[in-house]
């Protein structure tokens, strides 16, 4: 080409630096009617906008006339480079006998520079297709030319291919030197797209090597990247959605995959990305516990990658499907087969899912009794249990402990979960958000019930206590992360906090509040976003539980253990130096009697519904029978500890009549007890009162404990604003708040307690210090928690535990305020008496009323810790 034309070569790389304006000058260029050598530059330009971010037809359209106005020209080299193009288009279309028919014409017109490119794009085309071995002996011919070359920018797209791939068959170190060198190369050069996908890229690496919070950091800083830029984002929201996946976080990876198969539809965008997006889609619907939906995307993932002949690709959304098909109910011989043929597929390409393949194999035939084969899968998988990724030997692990559990071997069970779970341990505390800890127990869960299952069939009460107390409210053990001095998060906190406080004024006076709604959205995915970015800093999974220990240090009190094996209650016993089992009901009966509980304690709130006393009355009866059985006669005479499953964290203890009159308290486990108790109380004693704005009493007993504790800060009006709330809170010794709340299921973490200039949410409270060391909180619905992961509670009681809080109380449904100022001041006088929180409440109750009201009022609050 001539001179002049070497202009319009430029923009080619511009498609990758600036796509827009790249994209502009082509079209103009077409509209000046130019020669035909620079017009197929021009429509291969449009087509890799269109083929990459928009409409896969007018991409192919471009392309093939960018192909034949290079052969009308007679310029072989110029064919060449559009045929490794259109290569790719095809192949993303799913046109792969084309496409690979394409770039073997593209290889045989072209030499050396150009060539090389060709085969860089061909090796991309393999990665895409699951040929793996092809791709890296292409890019292997490819990479020494572009050097020869100084093709700084190819060089570089080829090192991040040749990353990709050996991620893709579990090479991490190689992938880490490729990527390093690659990021090198891409810092001396202007291409802002591929820049993005090269931090991409380096997102996806960390996730590989089990880094969550910094592959998360990433992938969030390409997408910024990509918007400045207005480039779709496909790969990144499947890369993403693996990540959230791992994370714990399945049904928002399962949205996400649905929104862009939705978007990819309406471009009219690349098919092999739709197939990519549904087998991403069926793998979060299955592990959001959704298989017929899992099912479905499946299914449809498996037709699109056979007919796009990729096969590596449909070999893992077989996978999926038999995942799927097995935990829909399904199991039979044929399903044990074609679990089989799919580990074996994916072990001879060295595909890292090949362990889970052979232990869902080894599942469905365990579930058959086909015990033989069982033990040939299982012992596969096995294998992988002592190298690879955390999530990679935490498979080896599960199917090292049912290889035990078929044999009959509880030690051996015992043992292989001990080392699963230390696995687990090790990739929890990377973690830094408590949500993210807290979700990431789930997959823990199975070697936990199976490590109770064995402690109830072959060890005593004492070892079902360790073993239930091994996987129990994990995320409490050493406190999440701080945050850092982020200015951009603390401004992103105020922001949520105006916005919030605008739209609750919106709808007390009856305007509409969409736009601010969503802009509360807006916020409060950033500052989600921001927090899951944070890495632990706690080595270690924190103490462990010694059931000696407990015992030593519970004295008089009795501490209640209620263990779920099965879907059956055991009630652990703890005290006098020995540990006691009972069996007790069915823990899905007592969460439904939990459930009427609450509905009558919400209608007992408001005067006028009496008759619904002996109602409760009957349901706590029947509360204690499914849930404390036979030991509820063996309580003693001393304080009371109860330590529930997630899922009864709802169940209000002082309705149970053999709890009713004891002095009573809950902890999400023994060990955050134990921990509750050896909390020290912070010199001074500085003592705080806060009043929040819009109570029906006005926080009637603000005024009077303010006269209580003569040197008390009291917090009220304007006053109350979140800044300053923190900053009193921060080492106080006992801090009084007096505000509404809310509690948030769908983001427990945004839970809040309304104050002068908005909601004080869970985030803001882990940005303390230390946490006051006794607090209560005399409004609706502060105890209520969202039961994640295996064993855990997210809300706001258990976020303070961890940093400091050794005892709160506060009431797990609405209540009377008026009926809560009688009960706060009566507790705050046992507590002047030198009584703890429970000895407190317990007497405050008893010296409530006897109206139904006042009742219900007491029964609803909880003393949680150990102060």
């Amino acid at each position: 080409m001539t001179a002049g034309n070497d202009a319009v070569l430029e923009l080619l790389p511009m498609v990758f630096a600036a796509p827009g304006e790249a994209l502009a000058r082509a079209e103009a260029l077409l509209a000046g009617d130019p020669a035909p050598l620079p017009a197929s530059v021009a429509h291969q330009v449009i087509g890799i906008w269109q083929r990459d971010w928009g409409d896969m037809r007018l991409a192919l359209r471009h392309l093939r006339r960018a192909r034949d106005l290079a052969a009308r020209a007679d310029c072989a080299e110029r064919e060449g480079d559009v045929l490794g193009t259109l290569g790719v288009a095809l192949v993303h279309a799913g046109r792969t006998r084309q496409g690979l028919a394409a770039f073997e014409r593209g290889v045989v017109r072209t030499t050396g520079h150009t060539r090389a490119r060709v085969l860089y794009r061909r090796a991309y085309a393999w990665w895409v297709l699951g040929h793996h071995r092809e791709a890296l002996e292409d890019v292997r011919r490819a990479i020494p030319v572009l050097r020869q070359e100084n093709d700084v920018i190819w060089t570089a797209r080829a090192l991040t291919l040749r990353a990709t791939v050996h991620l893709a068959v579990g090479a991490v170190d190689r992938a880490d030197a490729d990527f390093t060198a690659a990021e090198a190369l891409w810092d001396t050069t202007g291409q802002e797209h591929d820049k993005a996908d090269a931090v991409e890229s380096r997102g996806l690496a960390a996730f590989r090597s089990g880094d969550v919070p910094v592959a998360l950091r990433l992938l969030d800083e390409a997408e910024q990247r990509y918007a400045r830029l207005g480039t779709p984002t496909f790969m990144l929201n499947i890369r993403r959605c693996e990540v959230l996946i791992a994370a714990g976080l399945a049904p928002e990876a399962l949205a996400e995959a649905d929104a862009a198969i939705k978007v990819l539809d309406g471009i009219g965008g690349q098919s092999t990305r739709k197939a990519e997006l549904l087998l991403t889609a069926a793998r979060a619907a299955r592990l959001a516990g959704d298989p017929h939906t899992a099912i479905a995307r499946a299914a449809v993932a498996v037709r699109l990658f056979a007919a796009q002949r990729r096969s590596w690709w449909e070999t893992h959304a077989q996978l999926v499907l038999i995942e799927a098909r097995h935990a829909a109910g399904r199991g039979s011989g044929r399903l044990v087969a074609d679990a089989a043929a799919v580990a074996g597929k994916l072990a001879s390409s060295g595909a890292p899912a090949a362990p889970a393949a052979s232990l869902l194999a080894g599942r469905i035939a365990l579930s058959l009794g086909w015990t033989a084969d069982a033990e040939r899968h299982l012992a596969h998988a096995a294998r992988s249990r002592r190298s690879g990724p955390p999530l990679a030997r935490l498979t080896g692990w599960a199917a090292q402990a049912l290889r035990a559990q078929a044999a009959g071997s509880g030690r051996g069970v015992l043992q292989a979960c001990r080392h699963g779970l230390d696995v687990l341990d090790d990739h929890r505390m990377t973690l830094g958000a408590s949500e993210l800890r807290a979700r990431a127990t789930e997959q823990g869960a199975e070697l936990a019930a199976l490590a109770q299952r064995a402690s109830l069939a072959h060890g005593g009460p004492r070892r079902l206590l360790e073993w239930s107390e091994r996987w129990r409210a994990t995320a409490l053990s050493a406190p999440p992360t701080r945050p850092p001095d982020d200015q951009r998060l603390l401004g992103e906190l105020t922001a949520f906090r105006e916005i919030a406080a605008r739209a609750d004024q919106a709808r007390a006076e009856g305007r509409p509040v969409p736009a601010l709604e969503r802009e509360q959205r807006r916020l409060e995915r950033e500052i989600r976003s921001r927090t899951l970015h944070l890495r632990g800093e706690v080595p270690g999974g924190g103490d462990r539980f010694d059931p000696a220990r407990l015992l030593a240090r519970l004295g008089a009190t009795r501490l209640v253990d209620l263990a779920v094996v099965d879907g059956r209650v055991h009630v652990l016993l703890c005290g006098q130096g020995r540990v006691r089992r009972f069996t007790a009901g069915s823990v899905a009966e007592a969460e439904a009697e939990a459930e009427h509980v609450q509905a009558g304690l919400r209608r007992l709130a408001h005067p006028g519904a009496e008759a619904r006393l002996p109602v409760m009355e009957a349901a706590g009866r029947r509360l204690e029978e499914l849930l404390l059985g036979g030991a509820a006669a063996h309580l003693g005479g001393g304080p009371v500890v109860v330590v529930p499953p997630g899922r009864l964290h709802r169940v209000p203890w002082a309705l149970l009549p053999s709890l009713r009159e004891r002095v009573v308290s809950v902890s999400p486990s023994a060990s955050s007890w134990l921990r509750a108790q050896g909390t020290e109380p912070p010199r001074g004693g500085r003592q705080l009162l806060v009043r929040g704005p819009g109570l029906a009493t006005g926080g009637a007993e603000v005024p009077e404990l303010a006269d209580r504790y003569g040197a008390a800060t009291v917090l009220e009006d304007d006053r109350a604003r979140v800044p300053r709330v923190l900053g009193e809170l921060d080492g106080a010794a006992l801090a009084h708040i007096a505000a509404h709340g809310a509690f948030r299921n769908d983001s427990p973490l945004f839970s809040s307690l309304r104050m002068a200039d908005g909601p004080l949410i869970v985030h803001d409270f882990e940005r303390l210090a230390r946490s006051p060391y006794r607090l209560i909180l005399s409004c609706c619905d502060t105890a209520r928690f969202a039961s994640v992961g295996a064993d855990e509670l997210l809300g706001l009681v258990t976020a303070l535990l961890p940093l400091g809080t050794a005892g709160v109380v506060a009431a797990s449904a609405p209540v009377n305020d008026a009926a809560v100022v009688p009960l706060m001041l009566a507790l705050h006088k046992g507590l002047d008496a030198g009584l703890s929180l429970a000895e407190a409440l317990r007497d405050a109750r008893t010296a409530l009323p006897d109206d139904a009201v006042h009742r219900a009022t007491g029964w609803a609050f909880t003393a949680f810790g150990a102060a």
